[in-house]
């Protein structure tokens, strides 16, 4: 969701079709090959739908099944998500970078390469945040086991001296207000998000795809509760919708 707001703001004339996979999050304890049958599955779907282009907002399904899915669909546009180790390792003063992701996030081949590129000459402090997904999933995004446990994974990076922390999953985003009342003012906080939205653009721009609608119009569906993901919505990116459910 945190992806599509910036995608929405950037491409107003883009028709969206949404997926949201509730019944099998968090991907993060999934395996390489359960996510990369559950990438594939919403990839038919949505070439069944008439998508042009298939954005995965989600770092763990990234780094799981991108590649996959290229060379399964090697006709179709895919635009991948991967944690802002690179901008992070630029930004850094002290050479200290945090970095909050999944553990399916941190066990891939993709990040494994990121930070052996970009990532010399720095120090990277990762926590999985485990249970965080679930927190924003159900809505608690200021509540107070979501303040304590954002507490418990930033203390030791912020001890260390991190003065840059990277938002590794996009479930993250939602609760960056949150993050950015429990740590120090200029520890700098990057959301990968806009970005992945820009390159959306430049990679339909560069395809001819671009459309010239003059309006947007977005499909909503989801694995999971059809109604408690329209009140998601509604809460996180003040969208009132409806939600149609989906099964294979």
């Amino acid at each position: 969701m945190s992806v599509l707001r910036e995608l929405l703001a950037t491409l107003p004339k883009e028709d969206f079709i949404y997926v949201a996979d509730q019944k099998h999050v968090p991907y993060g304890s999934k395996s390489k090959e359960q996510v990369q049958q559950y990438s594939e599955n919403i990839t038919r779907f949505l070439l069944a739908k008439g998508a042009k282009c298939i954005v995965i907002p989600c770092n763990t399904a990234s780094g799981a099944a991108l590649n996959y899915l290229r060379e399964m669909f090697p006709h179709t546009p895919f635009i991948g998500m991967e944690p802002a180790v690179k901008p992070a390792a630029e930004v850094t003063k002290t050479g200290k970078v945090g970095v909050l992701a999944t553990q399916g996030t941190f066990m891939s081949e993709r990040y494994c390469s990121l930070v052996e590129r970009f990532g010399q000459g720095i120090e990277v402090f990762e926590n999985p945040c485990i249970g965080l997904v679930k927190l924003i999933e159900n809505g608690a995004i200021d509540k107070p086991e979501t303040i304590k446990l954002l507490k418990e994974v930033t203390t030791p990076m912020i001890a260390e001296g991190v003065d840059t922390l990277v938002l590794g999953c996009t479930h993250y985003p939602f609760v960056k207000s949150v993050l950015e009342t429990i740590i120090p003012s200029e520890i700098e906080i990057i959301n990968p998000a806009p970005a992945v939205a820009r390159h959306t653009f430049d990679r339909l721009k560069k395809l001819n795809l671009l459309s010239e609608n003059s309006g947007q119009a977005i499909q909503f569906y989801t694995t999971g509760d059809a109604l408690k993901f329209e009140s998601q919505i509604k809460q996180l990116i003040d969208l009132q919708v409806v939600v149609k459910g989906l099964k294979w």
